[in-house]
């Protein structure tokens, strides 16, 4: 069992924890407190995944997406998202269970997620446990987001481990193109933001319905 994979590397948001309610609840409260119209948290979805600053340009209104406006949104998304502490966020039904089983078997798991790192930490710890990860890895200031594959050589060289060992963990995309783009597999959840059709349309490697097929994929079988 796990000749091949020593290391699953996740995103996190959609992946790992259903954040959308926070998420959204954060940005919209920062659009209101411009005066900009909000959006539905359902809309978020498709908001979300190319870290905060994208995702404060993306829910501004069409000729209003000026250098300006960008920032003071982040600035209130970042204020709101903190202060909200994660308290409508959970993990995903069955993943610390998995993430633990990976673990008991050898393979060293990580978080790849384009999260600031401040916020990163602080949710996986919350609802993860301390030590649930052998790395956690957020935005940081001078690192390209996903779907630039610098993240992922990052945690590989601070866990001493290859890429030709890994695997990558994720629910849209962007993820799909993080791990191509890094060499990596990709295994794509459906349960996540984007959905299957998102992930087969853009090459995912493997599908995964249910998290104990994450593991299953993993082990090869």
């Amino acid at each position: 069992m796990f000749d091949m994979i020593k290391t699953a590397i996740f995103d996190l948001d959609g992946t790992l924890i259903d954040s959308l309610f926070d998420l959204g609840d954060s940005a919209n409260k920062s659009l209101a407190e411009l005066g900009f119209p909000q959006h539905p948290i359902e809309d978020y979805k498709m908001f979300v995944g190319n870290g905060a600053a994208t995702l404060c340009e993306r829910i501004l209104p069409e000729g209003r997406k000026t250098e300006e406006n960008k920032k003071a949104v982040l600035e209130g998304f970042a204020k709101y998202y903190e202060a909200c502490g994660f308290a409508h966020t959970t993990a995903y039904d069955g993943m610390p269970e998995l993430v633990k089983k990976l673990s008991a078997a050898g393979v060293l798991c990580a978080v790849a997620s384009n999260k600031p790192d401040v916020f990163s930490k602080r949710v996986v710890e919350k609802l993860y446990g301390e030590g649930a990860f052998a790395l956690v890895m957020g935005k940081r200031e001078g690192v390209p987001t996903k779907p630039q594959p610098d993240i992922v050589f990052n945690i590989c060289k601070e866990l001493g481990v290859g890429t030709e060992s890994a695997v990558f963990i994720g629910d849209s995309s962007v993820d799909v193109e993080t791990a191509h783009n890094a060499g990596l597999p990709c295994i794509g959840c459906v349960w996540g933001f984007r959905g299957e059709k998102e992930l087969r349309e853009s090459g995912c490697d493997y599908i995964a319905a249910a998290p104990e097929d994450i593991f299953r994929i993993a082990a090869g079988n």
